[in-house]
């Protein structure tokens, strides 16, 4: 038995990541943007000693720096809340008894938070969340699979946490929630949370 962090990352292609900030600073500052996010995201979770998966959004890589230490595996589903859903699926059937799952847009996110999620699921909570100042989350764990967790949900919208609270609560599971964070969604938000002004 054991944790398992699901890093959700899309394959870093000019013109089809974070394209609010292309539309303001242009697509090549926002691949750099994204590609500081990869790498920020790597570095929190590289010290961190569970399994680790990542799941690419378009092909899995030959060589990266999610290389070592890391398996790699493809999304697979239609849409967000069915790709998190097998990520889970896969987690729980290959023996974990936690698993928690992080994207690779939050500048905010350090080691730390993933390690408190990790105690809170050991200490009795069912589902930890890391709400997001956007009204979705920036992280989301198990002790056990719940796939309805993450149907019925509008996402990519302001109500993703809302809903998934609710329906948390219509499965009678307890939620702990780790601190408020901001993902970087906009050049404003990369700026904000410390992110380098790009020329």
């Amino acid at each position: 038995m054991e944790t398992t962090l699901l890093v959700f990352v899309k394959n870093p292609i000019p013109g089809e990541v974070k394209t609010r900030i292309a539309a303001t600073a242009g697509t090549q500052a926002a691949l750099q943007i994204y590609q500081a996010l990869l790498h920020h995201t790597h570095q929190i979770t590289l010290p961190l000693p569970y399994r680790k998966q990542v799941f690419y959004s378009r092909f899995i890589p030959t060589a990266d720096e999610w290389t070592n230490g890391y398996e790699k595996y493809l999304q697979t589903g239609n849409y967000l809340g069915e790709r998190m859903s097998h990520a889970f699926e896969q987690a729980f059937e290959s023996a974990a008894n936690k698993a928690l799952i992080i994207g690779s847009d939050c500048l905010q996110l350090t080691t730390l938070h993933i390690e408190n999620a990790v105690k809170m699921l050991s200490n009795g909570a069912d589902v930890v969340i890391g709400p997001a100042a956007d009204g979705g989350y920036y992280l989301l764990g198990m002790n056990w699979f719940y796939p309805t967790l993450l149907q019925g949900i509008a996402w990519s919208t302001e109500k993703v946490l809302q809903q998934t609270l609710h329906r948390a609560a219509e499965l009678a599971l307890t939620v702990q929630l780790l601190p408020a964070l901001s993902d970087v969604d906009t050049y404003e938000d990369w700026i904000r949370c410390g992110g380098v002004p790009i020329a």
